[in-house]
């Protein structure tokens, strides 16, 4: 099957058609403060190059859920459920 193509994938389905391998989207609206430590911590995964960028999104999310942010409400889904990985994942 080929899906809907009016599926609702928002930019990332729009990044994913212009010829983007992969693309980094939210399931809904984040927080500004917490989203830019999530980035930091996922492209700090991300240059270990033993990871697939899988395991980089999964080990960023790990660091949220384990309190590795002490004073924050990170550790909560809202912050680091959000996440998913659009294409190609490897």
């Amino acid at each position: 099957a080929t899906g809907d193509k009016r599926a609702a994938l928002g930019l990332a389905g729009i990044a994913i058609r212009a010829g983007a391998r992969s693309t980094l989207a939210t399931l809904w609206q984040v927080n500004d403060a917490s989203t830019a430590e999530f980035m930091n911590q996922f492209y700090q995964q991300l240059k270990n190059p033993k990871l697939t960028k899988a395991e980089a999104l999964r080990n960023a999310q790990l660091a949220f859920l384990k309190k590795t942010y002490p004073n924050t409400y990170y550790h909560r889904p809202y912050n680091w459920a959000p996440f998913i990985l659009v294409g190609n994942w490897l």
